[in-house]
């Protein structure tokens, strides 16, 4: 699901796409690499049982959602080394993070995990603004029919496999999760294509919207899939998921983003970062209206996923802005604004070759 869904989730930029694929394979693998080891050096201090094997691959490839999010970001305008610089940093900050979130604030792992679209959404945010912003005239940074019809293919099949993701570390309630997330899919499905319709001049449906939109409300209920007790709470989160990803782009795209000069190349705050806080906010919520007959410590009850909720932004915005100076060092080799968005600089294209 990683590898194929978000590989061609990044391919809409018409002269990027042996980029977007490749370098993702290439950090994927090596960053579930990495998790693993990164977990094992936790395991030792902390005296944890060690998992099967399985159970460790499993975790590493969810944990390697946050750092494919954060490329979403800085898309086209980093090269290799950056890149993998970037994961390897990202994976031990989250990792960090969450045994933080585990260990002292006492949040359940799998709810931890679910931590990597906040994560990976604000991780990329802080890195942009390091790097130059293309011109808006520049040709480059623009799709095609068929980058985007692979683009969408990617979505899809994200859009398919999101019920698995927001269930497979579950111990108990896997199924109630699972179609949980479903009924939210299928609203902020619905929801996208209205809202394109409604929000173009000519009435007609905008792939960038719906691309954008459709996997929110999975974002959204994945930190409460296993606790909702009625499909239509899930409808409603997909909803609001939606309606958040379509219409605050139009907002911080204009405002916002230009105020702090990012660049959010795949516009992964709409996506991932905006319905990710809608999402931990409905936790709380949620388990408010839960438990505030029976808890006695309902201070308690709210402040902890609110701490777990503000100590991943803030991990991942500090990380975030570091790693952004580092990767911006002259040994790193930035690439010039001129060479962004595109393969050529990276790839072999032998039809392209002189006399082929």
């Amino acid at each position: 699901m990683v590898i194929f869904g978000f590989g061609f989730f990044l391919t809409f930029l018409k002269r990027y796409g042996f980029s977007s694929t490749g370098f993702n394979l290439l950090i994927i693998v090596l960053g579930v690499q990495c998790s693993v080891l990164i977990e094992d050096l936790l395991v030792l201090p902390l005296q944890r049982e060690y998992e099967d094997g399985l159970k460790r691959i499993t975790k590493a490839a969810v944990s390697m959602t946050a750092v494919v999010i954060s490329t979403g970001a800085v898309l086209g305008k980093t090269n290799p080394v950056q890149l993998i610089l970037m994961a390897v940093v990202e994976i031990i900050a989250f990792h960090i993070s969450r045994l933080i979130n585990t260990k002292f604030l006492q949040v359940p792992d799998s709810i931890s995990m679910m931590h990597v679209h906040l994560f990976g959404a604000y991780f990329g945010l802080s890195v942009s603004p390091h790097f130059s912003e293309p011109s808006p005239r520049t040709e480059k940074n623009a799709s095609t029919p068929k980058s985007d019809l692979l683009s969408m293919l990617g979505t899809l099949f994200l859009w398919v496999f999101w019920p698995s993701f927001n269930s497979v570390l579950l111990v108990k309630d896997k199924t109630k999760a699972i179609y949980n997330t479903y009924f939210a899919l299928a609203v902020s499905a619905v929801t996208a294509f209205v809202l394109s319709l409604l929000t173009t001049k000519d009435g007609k449906f905008r792939m960038t919207d719906i691309h954008s939109a459709i996997l929110a409300g999975g974002v959204t209920v994945g930190y409460a899939a296993h606790i909702i007790e009625y499909p239509w709470i899930a409808m409603i989160l997909g909803l609001l998921a939606s309606g958040i990803a379509i219409l605050g782009s139009y907002c911080l795209q204009r405002c916002l983003h230009p105020a702090l000069k990012i660049h959010d190349t795949s516009g992964i705050h709409f996506t991932f970062g905006l319905p990710g806080v809608l999402g931990a906010l409905a936790q709380v919520v949620l388990l408010v209206l839960k438990d505030w007959t029976n808890s006695p410590r309902l201070d308690y009850l709210v402040m902890i996923p609110i701490g777990a909720f503000c100590l991943t932004i803030s991990v991942a915005l500090i990380t975030g802005f570091i790693t952004g100076l580092i990767v911006n060092l002259k040994l790193f080799k930035t690439i010039p604004v001129s060479k962004y968005f595109e393969d050529q600089f990276y790839w072999e294209f032998p039809h392209l070759a002189v006399g082929f």
